[in-house]
């Protein structure tokens, strides 16, 4: 049964909007001409809009820290999806597809003690949000940022970390493009661009880099990361500079015990000169 309220109801609005008058709401442009009214309003909405892409949803992209009896971790990690945990492929048959990066469970299960962690993505959410349900299953990841929350500087989606609502000094942005994080630098971390190689071990690396900083407790991870600003692959850096410390932490060893063994060589020399001359 037809509801005649409802019948009224919509007659008298398609009414309304072809025969009444439009309101007027005022602003700052009714003293000019209608032609410059209308060219200044178009500019202000364009400039409106302008806006909303360039800048960040909100300048307070995360939720307050946790408190107790939650437990925060002391340190946040912000990661691309990109070329960083999954590549994006194309075929004829079946379109795009995105393939899963050798690591990214360890790498989760490895620093979720340590960091909070945070997928940060210039891709759109409708792309990235099934994407990330697909590879964090556990619920490792804690919060989910896409493209919308990102700053677009000079081309470029910029993830602005004093959007973050967190320390800076305790943030580390990883992403395979330095121009993500080229308003805090020395926050960033760029890895080599992942082409989809399945022997691949780079996210293993990276869990035991992030892990040793957590581990000795840095206090502004940006004194770190600075010193592999410069580095094309900074994994690898880390893994050489490893290996020189554990060389020259063997050689210490090494010299340390010769010294000992001299000492007691000695000692024995003056024990056994010193026992004859009693004798």
């Amino acid at each position: 049964m037809i509801d005649f309220s409802l019948c009224v109801g919509f007659v008298y609005e398609v009414l309304k909007l072809f025969f009444l008058p439009p309101v007027q709401i005022p602003d700052e442009f009714d003293g000019d001409p209608p032609i410059i009214q209308h060219v200044k309003r178009s500019y202000k909405y364009m400039k409106f809009y302008r806006q909303m892409i360039i800048d960040p949803t909100s300048l307070k992209l995360l939720p307050d820290p946790l408190k107790e009896p939650y437990y925060q971790p002391p340190y946040t990690l912000v990661l691309e999806i990109t070329d960083v945990l999954l590549h994006p492929q194309w075929s004829l048959s079946s379109g795009w597809r995105f393939k899963k990066r050798a690591g990214i469970d360890y790498l989760f299960q490895q620093l979720a003690p340590y960091y909070e962690i945070v997928i940060f993505t210039s891709e759109t959410g409708m792309t990235a949000f099934p994407l990330i349900d697909n590879i964090d299953p556990q619920g490792f990841v804690m919060y989910r940022l896409f493209r919308d929350a990102t700053r677009y500087v000079d081309g470029h989606h910029v993830k602005d970390v004093s959007c973050l609502n967190r320390d800076g000094s305790k943030v580390i942005v990883v992403d395979c493009k330095r121009e993500a994080f080229s308003l805090q630098p020395f926050n960033g971390l760029a890895l080599k661009k992942w082409d989809g190689n399945s022997e691949d071990r780079t996210l293993y690396d990276l869990a035991n880099f992030l892990k040793t900083i957590a581990l000795t407790g840095v206090e502004d991870v940006r004194s770190v990361l600075e010193n592999y600003s410069t580095e094309d692959d900074p994994i690898e850096a880390f893994k050489r500079r490893q290996a020189q410390l554990a060389q020259e932490e063997k050689q210490r060893v090494a010299e340390l015990s010769q010294q000992r063994t001299q000492t007691f060589s000695l000692n024995s020399i003056v024990s056994r000169f010193w026992r004859s001359k009693q004798e």
